[in-house]
């Protein structure tokens, strides 16, 4: 199957968006975990339509959960780590040892750490919602400011419905 990619511009510097019919991969252009286009990869902005207008919907804080067929490829623990991920809650955070519980392995936080570490579709499987147990954030792919952004952009977006409360 051909590997298609594209490159998009973010507020958060310029992503690489890769797959087939779907979505595999998200990476940052900065940041410890950046990862360039293959060699055999074609690049085309098509099969990434989707993806791109809901990231855009992302960062101007109008898009809460993105609705995109996904094929992240991994372990089957990693798998249901990146699962897990999706079921944060936009603009909350949780520690890797909450999520190790949710999964069901209160002893598994630095596994559920090693599969968020490992996580292909940043943003759209939002391993930047995932903190150290002090409330500090941790290593994150694309960088700890990237990580304070995205999680800034969703505090800010939320903002709204608090006030809308009263």
């Amino acid at each position: 199957m051909t590997t298609y990619y594209t490159m998009t511009k973010s507020p958060v510097g310029d992503l690489l968006l890769a797959g087939g019919d779907r979505l595999e991969r998200l990476h940052f252009s900065s940041g410890s975990k950046r990862k360039p286009a293959e060699p055999d990869w074609c690049e085309d902005r098509t099969p990434f339509r989707d993806a791109m207008e809901q990231l855009d919907a992302y960062f101007a804080g109008e898009l809460r959960e993105f609705q995109l067929d996904l094929r992240p490829r991994g372990t089957p623990f990693q798998l249901s780590v990146w699962s897990a991920l999706r079921e944060i809650p936009y603009g909350q955070t949780v520690s890797y040892g909450e999520l190790a519980r949710r999964l069901g392995n209160p002893n598994a936080s630095r596994a559920v750490g090693l599969a968020n570490g490992s996580n292909p579709i940043a943003i759209v499987v939002p391993c930047h919602r995932v903190i150290g147990a002090n409330g500090k954030l941790t290593g994150f792919g694309g960088g700890l400011p990237v990580k304070q952004h995205l999680l800034a952009l969703e505090r800010r977006a939320r903002q709204p419905d608090l006030i809308a409360s009263y």
